[in-house]
This record gives C-alpha cells, structure tokens and sequence, in this order.
C-alpha cells in the first residue's frame, strides 16, 4: 500500500515556506536539501522540513496540498507551531 506525504518545508523559523505532495518523502527532501530541485526551494534556499502529514489515498493528499497552498501564512505558521514548535529539522528524524 502506497504512502503520501503532504510537507511543508521552511528556510528558517518563520520565515519562506514551500507546500509540496510526494510518495518518498526521504528523496524528496533530500533533492530540495541538495538543490537537485529547479524553481522555488533552490532560489529561495528553503531546505528544513518543519512539517508533514501521511496519508493513504493520493485524491486526499492533493487536497490537502492545495487548501494548505491557499491558505493565509499565519495559518500556516500556526500549523507548524502546533506540531513543531521549535521549528526543528524533522529530516533527521525521518532519515535515521
């Protein structure tokens, strides 16, 4: 059974965030964290994984990705303020 992760990714404590989908959550942060991925993450050097969601059923985590992309910054910011209030670099965690 397949895994998706809706991620949210950050330069730093409050400050640029990226809203993304994957099924491999390890490589896909891995390829933002080593540049591998042109566009946003690269030129705004957005690379720590602040937070993530799993779920089962890819129709679900596109919604999610897209009602997260839309909503306001401090929505977001409260949403990772919930799970991770010190910001920290989940790849480690995951990565290990």
């Amino acid at each position: 059974m397949k895994q998706y992760y809706v991620y949210i990714l950050a330069s730093k404590k409050n400050g640029t965030l990226y809203t993304g989908i994957t099924n491999n959550l390890i490589k896909r942060v891995y390829e933002h964290r080593n540049n591998l991925v042109k566009g946003f993450t690269k030129k705004y050097l957005v690379h720590r994984l602040v937070l993530f969601e799993l779920t089962l059923d890819v129709n679900s985590a596109i919604h999610r990705e897209k009602c997260i992309k839309r909503w306001k910054r401090v929505w977001k910011i409260e949403l990772i303020k919930r799970t991770n209030p010190e910001w920290k670099d989940l790849y480690d965690e995951i990565n290990s």
